[in-house]
């Protein structure tokens, strides 16, 4: 092929698409790579999610203010964690520079980079070289050295600063102590040079590298397998919606409330992220300045092993629909429809056997987006819905939706799908949306719910100290007690729930759960509470081989 002498709209359009299918090809790769800031193994994920969304944006745009738009708000909006804040930040210094132009040269690029390169570090509250900010700062650097020496070819200025971009990738375990500690360089900065490469696929022709297969880090097993002590547990994203001025004081209230802080965009639209003890105060700050929206909240230390065991379902988990679940079965109009969240092949059955017309794949550490909420709240048979979130992490996320849609929608707040079962038990499909909501609301709140989990490290609870391997009985009230199999963990939650007035005892049995354990927890409640009823499914949910619900 001709070697382009200019980048035109449509040109870069497809490399674009290109990086986005380079990220989704390398994905596992960066994923293995992420020790920092916390080593969770996403950064491949979230920064090809964070390219979906640009992708999709694209469209059908042509001409280069159409293109650039779409790149700078796709990225804004669908930016996901750290990695995908701050490449965001780079997509948009590009776009900010090529937006007037009818095609980009040599020059163009050496601007581009260095706009890129300062807007990601003013994102940044508190830089830290070794990342991919160093990286992006090199090709800058690189192209800007190009430009003065007087090149003149598109394919020079590429190659000058993909080379700078790999050289500092190698250089960053000299910076960043904890690279070096895990043997590997850094994952971002390695995820941006895949940029470079996918512009000199479309203007050289050259092939996008292949992935190289690397050893997991040791920090990153850990992690996976829950034995890491993070600091800080929860990362907190949101839009937000506030003026320009704001901003410079809602970082320095979130520098007193956490790390890793990234805030982006600008024109009174904002993308945050922080990792933080303090998911309340983080949010708080977000209204004092503005109006947050799209609240994610993800459990650092929990994120990664659901996440995976959902990934290993059905595609179908991604975006269920009623028919999917339930065999085909056309969605018929109705007057008030809901919405739930929840994960595990039993639990999808349930919910749909009970009214539910669309799932949405998430639980205890994986928590969905507002967005796909409120993508599967408009595939509803109805103008009016109600949303059951089933996690206190999702309630805030789900009370969002209401104001990006033009149908009434309403959150029952319930924090365990035993709520929601109950809910649903009083949910009346032809009924008015405050009626169902009032109604399902009375029943949710009649249900105790408590779960059974293994412990991942060592700690104390209100019950005393834990050991890792213990089986926990979990309630709203805390870590009621622990027992060394997950049979007596149950038996005893069922103890602290049951009340002379309960009527009925459920039990939802994991994925992990046997079916003689199942069974032996049956007959034990039984014989212990003979006053109730007891019902037991097959839930299927990972990680929590018993949750319980007393009525």
């Amino acid at each position: 092929m001709a070697t382009l002498e200019r980048l035109a709209a449509l040109d870069l359009r497809l490399a674009v698409t290109r990086f986005r299918d380079a990220l989704r090809a390398h994905q596992d790769e960066l994923n293995r790579l992420n020790v920092y800031p916390v080593p969770d193994g996403d950064t491949g994920t979230n920064m090809t999610l964070t390219l979906e969304s640009v992708v999709n944006e694209l469209g059908s745009a042509e001409d280069m203010a159409e293109v650039c738009q779409a790149v700078a708000h796709g990225s804004l909006m669908g930016a996901r964690g750290n990695s995908g804040v701050i490449l965001s930040q780079v997509l948009r210094g590009l776009a900010d520079t090529f937006r007037t132009l009818e095609a980009a040269g040599p020059s163009d690029f050496a601007v581009g980079l260095r706009q890129a390169s300062d807007a990601a570090y003013e994102a940044v509250m508190r830089p830290v070289e070794g990342t991919i900010l160093t990286v992006v700062r090199a090709a800058a650097e690189a192209a800007e050295a190009a430009r003065d020496a007087g090149e003149q070819a598109l394919v020079g200025m590429l190659d000058a600063a993909l080379l700078a971009a790999r050289d500092a990738v190698a250089r960053t375990p000299d910076l960043l102590p904890v690279l070096k500690e895990a043997g590997v360089v850094d994952a971002g900065g390695h995820g941006f040079t895949l940029l470079l490469d996918a512009l000199l696929e479309v203007v050289a022709g050259r092939p996008i590298p292949e992935p190289e297969y690397v050893n997991t880090p040791v920090s990153v097993e850990a992690h996976l397998a829950g034995d890491d002590l993070a600091s800080l547990r929860y990362e907190v994203m949101y839009l937000l919606e506030a003026q320009d001025s704001t901003i410079d004081a809602f970082k320095q209230t979130w520098a007193a409330l956490g790390d890793s802080i990234v805030v982006v965009g600008g024109d009174g639209l904002w993308n945050c992220h922080v990792h933080t003890d303090d998911i309340g105060g983080a949010v708080e700050a977000g209204i004092e300045a503005g109006r947050p929206r799209h609240v994610r909240v993800t459990d650092l230390l929990e994120q990664v092993e659901e996440e995976q065991w959902v990934r290993d379902q059905d595609a179908t988990l991604e975006r269920p629909t009623r028919s999917s679940a339930a065999g085909d079965r056309p969605s018929e109009t109705v007057r008030t429809a809901v919405v739930a969240v929840g994960v595990g092949e039993g639990i999808r059955r349930l919910l749909v056997s009970l009214g539910v017309h669309e799932i949405v794949a998430g639980g205890q550490s994986m928590n969905p987006s507002t967005a796909q909420i409120l993508e599967a709240v408009d595939r509803c048979p109805s103008g009016s819905v109600v949303v059951l979130p089933n996690n206190k992490n999702i309630v805030p996320v789900a009370q969002q939706v209401h104001e990006l849609t033009e149908r009434k929608v309403s959150v029952v707040p319930t924090t365990s799908v035993l709520e929601a079962l109950a809910a649903l038990v009083a949910y009346d499909p032809q009924a008015e949306i405050d009626d169902n909501v009032n109604a399902m609301n009375d029943a949710a709140f009649r249900v105790a719910a408590g779960e059974v989990t293994q412990a991942v490290r060592d700690s104390v609870a209100e019950c005393g100290p834990i050991a890792a391997g213990d089986w926990m009985a979990i309630s709203k009230d805390g870590i009621r007690c622990t027992a060394s199999n997950a049979v007596d963990a149950a038996l005893a939650l069922v103890a602290e729930l049951v009340t002379d007035d309960s009527e009925i005892v459920t039990v939802l049995a994991g994925a992990d759960a046997r079916s003689a354990d199942t069974e032996h927890v049956r007959q034990e409640v039984a014989l212990a509470h003979p006053q109730v009823e007891v019902e037991v499914h097959e839930g299927g949910q990972p990680l929590y081989p018993y949750l319980i619900g007393v009525e």
